[in-house]
């Protein structure tokens, strides 16, 4: 049972981080449109937004918790180790990072959000570097 978990786990994971990858990515491209007052963009990228947002980001991040909680489950040793609550708090602040997004999803689809594309651009890499910290805490388990 606990590979099974594990891949279900795993797949979700790749899922989210392509969304939490993808929707700022959109944010950059919806900042250019309302520069340069694109309405037919800005209502293109309001679609792709939600439908990002509702469809697989969160439904995929919800899935990353459900089975990475079964994985704690099943491992409550993890628990006495010092990786996992690293790993655990940058999984919380991720859920944060998901929630500031569905903000400025908010903001943008009542076209109220007035950040630029360069905020979004530099927003768009702190998954990347949860991620990388996440990977190595998960496969090296240094401490």
């Amino acid at each position: 049972m606990y590979p099974w978990i594990k891949a279900l786990h795993l797949i979700a994971m790749v899922t989210w981080f392509a969304a939490l990858f993808y929707l700022p990515r959109l944010y950059v491209y919806h900042a250019i449109a309302r520069d340069r007052d694109e309405p037919q963009a800005i209502a293109h990228f309001k679609v792709m937004e939600r439908k990002l947002y509702r469809g697989i980001m969160t439904p995929s991040m919800i899935a990353v918790l459900l089975f990475g909680g079964a994985l704690l489950v099943l491992s409550p040793g993890w628990l006495a180790q010092g990786w996992i609550h690293a790993k655990l708090l940058l999984v919380a602040l991720l859920v944060g990072y998901h929630h500031l997004c569905l903000i400025y999803l908010r903001q943008f689809a009542e076209d109220r959000c007035r950040r630029g594309h360069l905020f979004f651009r530099w927003f768009n890499e702190l998954p990347v570097i949860a991620l990388l910290v996440i990977v190595f805490l998960a496969v090296l388990k240094p401490f």
